[in-house]
């Protein structure tokens, strides 16, 4: 029977947050925050953090949660979630789901929705878009934009607004971070080079869509907030203090 895992990549130095991991978010680490959203996905097996830096081992280990040590040389969060579901055991065709440390007020039914994505077709990797529509946002580079195609497959990732509407403005779908991988691609993944495109954009997903393999886009609802900057704890606290509330 196919197994759902979910593995947070954690690391300790972030050039713009270092320590982001361990930040206190209305009096807990971040890391436990997003661990405790993490368990909540629908059907997940387990969760884990994968990390190289002993301070977060040992802050997860303290609140009970659990945690795997990764080579400190590991370039990507997707090479360290290969080395962890290596750790762990999994088979081929068991699904991991990424989820990203920075995301305190993480909805639960969006891993989820990225499970079933992948579990439902042929694509060897899901990931999550939103709809997005205030022009700031669509032209900041640090929204990453995503087009697909009529059966939901990404045809293209960019830090420039995609679609270009000639005739003015319209919605566009801005791509979050969190990713569905059956562990076989993984290890196919791992031992890619970056592509010229991925190169270009500072996008990892470009490298899968360069080997023309397809990832399968899921829309979801919402956004939750992340955490960039240290300036960016406040708003997360809020917002994890109005998912508290109801």
């Amino acid at each position: 029977m196919t197994k759902i895992v979910a593995i947070i990549p954690a690391r300790w130095g972030s050039s713009r947050f270092p320590g982001k991991p361990l930040a206190l978010l209305a009096g807990r680490p971040m890391i436990q925050r997003v661990y405790e959203r993490a368990a909540l996905i629908p059907n997940v097996a387990g969760v884990w953090v994968a990390t190289d830096d002993e301070r977060i081992e040992k802050a997860v280990k303290t609140f009970g949660g659990e945690a795997l040590m990764t080579s400190p040389d590991r370039q990507s969060g997707t090479d360290r979630l290969y080395e962890a579901a290596t750790a762990l055991g999994l088979a081929e065709e068991d699904v991991v789901v990424n989820v990203q440390g920075d995301q305190p007020c993480l909805n639960p039914a969006h891993p989820g929705l990225l499970a079933r994505a992948l579990l439902s077709g042929s694509a060897p990797v899901a990931t999550l878009a939103v709809p997005l529509a205030d022009p700031a946002e669509i032209a900041n580079p640090n929204h990453v934009k995503v087009v697909f195609d009529a059966k939901g497959r990404a045809i293209y990732f960019s830090r420039s607004p995609i679609p270009f509407y000639r005739d003015g403005a319209g919605e566009c779908f801005k791509h979050i971070g969190l990713y569905a991988y059956r562990v076989d691609f993984l290890r196919r993944f791992v031992q890619w080079p970056p592509g010229r495109l991925e190169t270009a954009e500072k996008l990892e997903q470009l490298r899968i869509l360069e080997r023309g393999e397809a990832i399968q886009v899921a829309v979801g609802e919402g956004l939750s907030p992340e955490v960039d900057a240290p300036e960016d704890l406040l708003i997360a606290e809020e917002a994890w203090r109005r998912l508290q509330a109801g």
